[in-house]
């Protein structure tokens, strides 16, 4: 079984006790890639040189809705050039808890969209409770190649998001109880999919109120495997197939 982790934070204070002892756990494992995820310009560095450290760790560099006031253009687009750099994320809006002014969150997410367009490179979304504004943003810009990271929307958004040829990701969210997200599940493609971890946060069930970290990924396959009714080689092997692609590595 290879498996992709498409989202994670490996450079959070979380994992400052075992950080290399977890990542060589992940790869044993049979995590074949990692992309650790930028948020803003500490995180974008941490991100660049956890990726320099490990050949099978790549980095996304953006910043976060909640840092939008933060903002720095040169820096992202510099940051974007890095060899390891495969994608602008996590960018977006977060309607849930406005850290940012909504305008200036909109304003934020256009320049780093453009940022993306004219580098060729992936977008990963942060869209929590601004699912319409989201897709005008992007679909105003033309975004091709976009990800809905821990993917919170109702079916008739999926569908939208699929009629554009856009992907989905899903976490240990999928796993809790109030979940409803079954039918999203299914309704997906098997060509439009990611698995990922958000780690450390969104630990699945049975792991909830704990750290979360890429070792749990086994919990979002075995949940779509059962949903979908294939096997959980396959879900594995379909996502890990999808994200080489998506994020342009070898397979």
């Amino acid at each position: 079984m290879r498996i992709f982790e498409t989202h994670t934070h490996l450079d959070f204070p979380h994992f400052d006790k075992d950080r290399e002892q977890l990542i060589k756990k992940c790869f044993k494992s049979g995590i074949e890639y990692m992309i650790n995820i930028g948020v803003d310009e500490k995180t974008c560095n941490a991100s660049i040189k956890l990726a320099e450290k490990f050949d099978n760790i790549f980095a996304s560099v953006g910043f976060h809705p909640h840092d939008a006031t933060d903002y720095n253009a040169e820096f992202i687009h510099e940051k974007a050039l890095h060899s390891k750099v495969i994608a602008i994320g996590e960018i977006g809006l977060d309607y849930y808890r406005n850290l940012s002014p909504k305008d200036i969150q909109k304003k934020v997410f256009e320049q780093q969209i453009q940022i993306a367009m004219e580098l060729d490179l992936p977008i990963i979304v942060h869209d929590r409770d601004a699912h319409e504004d989201c897709y005008g943003i992007l679909d105003g810009n033309n975004a091709v190649n976009v990800v809905f990271h821990c993917f919170s929307g109702d079916e008739i958004f999926a569908q939208k998001i699929i009629n554009k040829g856009w992907f989905i990701s899903f976490t240990g969210t999928i796993t809790y109880k109030n979940s409803n997200m079954e039918n999203i599940i299914r309704l997906v493609p098997e060509d439009k999919f990611f698995i990922e971890t958000d780690s450390p946060y969104l630990s699945p069930h049975p792991c909830r109120g704990k750290r979360n970290s890429p070792l749990n990924l086994q919990y979002v396959i075995e949940k779509i495997s059962e949903t979908r009714g294939v096997t959980p080689n396959k879900i594995a092997e379909l996502s890990y197939g999808n994200a080489c692609e998506f994020f342009g590595l070898p397979k």
